[in-house]
């Protein structure tokens, strides 16, 4: 006699046979249902957290970077007054895309009757054009080329101010002359000609642009810079760089990279992904327990069939790979469901959330208040792989218990009270 191969064409045929089966038949098909559900938004919640929370990250780095230096040079308690020589000696450090001398400060920005704090940055034309959140974002209102005759605003302040373009913007700073009193303030009132968004609102609702010179000026900044903002070829590269930087910048200069200015939050974040993907992982631990419980049923109410399999010759073999393909079919095809919905809800977040905030009425989303503009989200390989290996791998090997303990049922047992 010979021994069918594993796997045979029989056992899927008894296999979807069981899982098919109504309850008035002896069969579980409402577990089945209940299992199948289960692991299909165990892993769609699995796929959608993972999209969402490498989206955050992407989107904060690429905000934060694409509006800031990678690297940025400064003189402890002092100004640079050499800015222009240091700029050519950093531009000979390989992987050195760009230098900017700027001029920053602190100002009270008004209009209309309405007052903000206002960070001030002072830069040259053709270095505001390499920042590319400044300039490629899709909300940019008027033309960059125009910064020599005024100045450029981000979106939440000039919607703050209501401030359009060619309205008039008062600036004061304390750069005055010294009096008794203290030192003195000074206004100007410059046109807006440009309006930005780099896609964080924190740096939008204060965020300033004037022209190099006219920073100068107003805060008592002739011939000087405060800080030089270096971008890097690669923006990974920027730890590696920043000291290299340091040392052909000059002594008494000290230069830090991005990621120290950001780095607790990133670290912050890394904590968080992976306390959050733990808290799902037990999700998907628990929809696959369902599978047990459903197996285990389905074992009990087909005993009477596992004897009768057995003295037509059917190894325990046999039986537990029947038993198997039944738990492993629920996983698998929960997982392949969960798989589409949750890259379709990846692929479809502005159009989803845009619903909800319609049925809503409005308000889910307050990026005053969450930073950034909308719900970014970028489905990657690794984490599909991730949340399709622990929802199989879970599904499979609880799997085996229960079909180990039909492989084992004795024949004679199983067939006694029948």
């Amino acid at each position: 006699m010979n021994t069918p191969r594993p796997f045979a064409k029989f056992e899927w045929m008894i296999a979807w046979r069981y899982i098919r089966a109504k309850r008035a038949e002896g069969g579980v098909s409402v577990m089945t249902w209940i299992s199948l559900i289960g692991v299909t938004l165990a892993v769609f919640a699995l796929i959608a957290t993972l999209a969402v929370r490498s989206g955050f990250r992407a989107e904060f780095i690429d905000t934060i970077v694409g509006a800031n230096a990678h690297v940025t040079v400064v003189r402890p308690r002092d100004v640079i007054a050499d800015y222009a020589e240091m700029a050519e000696r950093i531009m000979q450090v390989p992987g050195v895309a760009s230098v900017a001398p700027l001029v920053r400060g602190q100002a009270m920005a008004g209009a209309f009757g309405q007052i903000a704090l206002a960070d001030i940055y002072g830069i040259h034309l053709d270095d505001l054009k390499a920042s590319e959140a400044i300039v490629d974002s899709e909300r940019t209102i008027g033309d960059i080329d125009d910064l020599p005759n005024g100045i450029a605003l981000g979106s939440a302040l000039a919607a703050n101010l209501g401030l359009g373009l060619g309205d008039r913007i008062e600036i004061t700073t304390r750069s005055g002359a010294a009096t008794p009193m203290g030192q003195s303030t000074r206004r100007n009132a410059y046109e807006v000609v440009y309006i930005f968004s780099t896609g964080r609102y924190q740096i939008d609702e204060v965020r300033a642009y004037l022209p190099f010179d006219v920073a100068q000026s107003i805060f008592n900044r002739d011939s000087v810079a405060d800080e030089l903002d270096v971008r890097l070829d690669d923006i990974n590269q920027s730890e590696a760089l920043k000291q290299d930087i340091a040392n052909a910048a000059g002594p008494n200069v000290w230069a830090y990279s991005w990621q120290d200015r950001v780095g607790r939050f990133l670290r912050a974040l890394t904590i968080e992904d992976n306390v959050m993907f733990i808290i799902l992982s037990i999700l998907v631990l628990v929809a696959s327990m369902n599978i047990i419980s459903g197996l285990i049923m389905l074992v009990k109410n087909k005993g009477r069939d596992v004897g009768i399999l057995r003295t037509m010759g059917l190894t325990e073999g046999s039986i537990l790979r029947i038993f198997f393909i039944c738990g492993a079919g629920i996983g698998t095809i929960g997982t392949a469901l969960g798989v589409i919905l949750g890259c379709l809800f990846a692929i479809y977040i502005d159009q989803i959330f845009s619903l909800v905030n319609y049925v809503a009425g409005g308000g889910v989303w307050d990026p005053s208040i969450r930073g950034i503009y909308n719900v970014p989200a970028e489905l990657h390989l690794s984490d599909v792989l991730k949340a399709v290996s622990l929802s199989l791998g879970l599904s499979w090997i609880i799997t085996i218990f229960p079909a180990r303990r039909a492989a084992r049922m004795n024949p004679v047992e199983a067939l006694r009270y029948e």
